[in-house]
């Protein structure tokens, strides 16, 4: 493939004799990986296995390399939120942070999604921000079919995020913005906007996020930097600018992942022998691309500052009768109203007040005079076993693709909003009504058949 000449001056003179299997492997056609999505069920009973060939990538337990024949992407269980397309090298970043239950952590540059789904399965509460409200809605559509309920998503600069909820997080990630050197043999439109001058423009901005990132981190927490790049000066230089003035954080070795390497000091002038417990990931030497990686734990202990809580309410009245219509059996949860909207919060999120707020919980719905239509976040957040009306399709029959195209489909069932799945697992609502249970997928979602592949 052709790469900038100037950056293949720059690693042929880090690399030296390593150089001629780095270039090499970025000729081989790259690895293609999913993540399955560990809260719509155990990864060993997703049926993804059914549909796709799957094999481990070893440093993530729910990630898998699947053949570039398969077309995961098209098919059905994808809009149903059962796994996330993810570059291999991506995951080990959810994997280094491994967000304990209860814990509070900051996805600070989240879009498009994926390690914000990633750290959302074990997490308590996840925060996932992007600073481009473009890429931010792209954030919301992705927490959307995942099914994600314990995620909130803000459009917002770190400056600001560090004043409201200072020392709040057991975890802060900072996927940096780069100059994204590692992504060169997946998108080549990246080569062709490198320049020589990319990675020390980046650094500087890298390292003016990093220093705003480390006031959320509570002491005692920890903060994972990551970029996609090869520059010293992006990984193991911003590293060591930020140690060197952020004294009260130090490296924390990263265990048990003989696939990756460690950093590079000798690359950095005034580096510390430390830098070694940073890990880099390459091409040459795994399946995937070229990722940077390093735990940074802020010195003491203590407890997370604790912002106010999101404040909630019971259900309004035409909420509460389609509450119990469709899920007979289940305690009403608390809710907020803005507007017309109904949105259902998470037991422990933090109120937003004062930030621009692009999704918060899940939306559950909107009210019309004085009668409530379901959103479709509410289907894909839902445990479809609780609802009293489903109509089963198969993930690989004609039926699911007409679903996701708009039209209507036969029932059997009664009269009322239906959950309809695939395989068991939600993607949308439906309106049974006299033997038809009519569409109501977001028309925005909507697919053609040629955009579906079930084969």
């Amino acid at each position: 493939m052709p790469l900038p000449i100037a950056f293949c001056e720059r690693m042929n003179a880090l690399l030296g004799a390593e150089a001629g299997d780095f270039f090499a492997s970025l000729d081989r056609p790259r690895a293609h990986g999913l993540r399955l999505n560990a809260l719509r069920c155990a990864p060993q009973d997703n049926p993804a296995h059914r549909y796709f060939s799957l094999e481990p990538v070893p440093w993530c337990p729910d990630g898998y390399y699947y053949p570039s024949t398969d077309k995961p992407g098209k098919h059905p269980l994808y809009e149903a939120g059962l796994y996330y397309i993810q570059e291999p090298s991506a995951m080990a970043v959810g994997a280094l942070a491994a967000p304990q239950p209860g814990e509070w952590v900051l996805d600070l540059c989240a879009a498009p999604g994926g390690k914000t789904s990633h750290l959302a399965q074990t997490a308590g509460f996840v925060l996932a921000n992007e600073i481009h409200p473009a890429r931010a809605k792209v954030l919301a559509q992705t927490v959307e079919r995942m099914g994600l309920v314990n995620v909130a998503v803000t459009n917002e600069g770190p400056e600001r995020l560090a004043k409201r909820l200072p020392e709040a997080f057991d975890c802060v990630v900072v996927d940096a913005p780069c100059s994204g050197e590692g992504m060169f043999r997946k998108d080549m439109g990246a080569a062709d906007e490198w320049d020589p001058d990319a990675p020390s423009r980046c650094a500087d901005r890298q390292d003016t996020i990093l220093a705003q990132a480390a006031e959320l981190v509570r002491p005692g927490g920890r903060l994972v930097y990551s970029t996609c790049t090869f520059a010293p000066e992006e990984n193991e230089g911003t590293v060591s600018r930020f140690l060197a003035q952020h004294p009260g954080f130090h490296i924390r070795p990263a265990a048990g992942y003989p696939w990756f390497s460690p950093g590079r000091p000798d690359w950095v002038e005034g580096a510390g022998e430390e830098l070694r417990d940073c890990l880099r990931l390459w091409p040459h030497k795994l399946r995937g691309e070229g990722h940077f990686c390093a735990v940074l734990v802020r010195e003491g202990e203590g407890p997370r500052m604790q912002p106010p809580l999101q404040r909630t309410e019971p259900l309004p009245p035409p909420a509460a009768t389609f509450w119990a219509d469709v899920f007979p059996g289940i305690a009403a949860p608390e809710s907020a109203v803005y507007g017309d909207r109904v949105w259902l919060y998470p037991s422990a999120q933090p109120a937003l007040d004062g930030l621009k707020v692009v999704r918060a919980g899940v939306e559950a719905g909107t009210l019309k005079k004085g009668r409530f239509e379901p959103a479709h976040a509410l289907a894909l957040a839902c445990d479809p076993r609780t609802a009293c009306r489903r109509l089963a399709l198969r993930a690989d029959e004609q039926a699911a693709v007409r679903y996701l195209c708009g039209e209507t489909l036969p029932t059997q069932g009664e009269n009322g909003w239906t959950l309809v799945c695939a395989d068991g697992f939600a993607l949308g609502w439906g309106k049974a009504v006299d033997g038809v249970v009519k569409n109501h997928y977001p028309k925005g979602l909507r697919k053609t058949p040629r955009l579906l592949c079930i084969e």
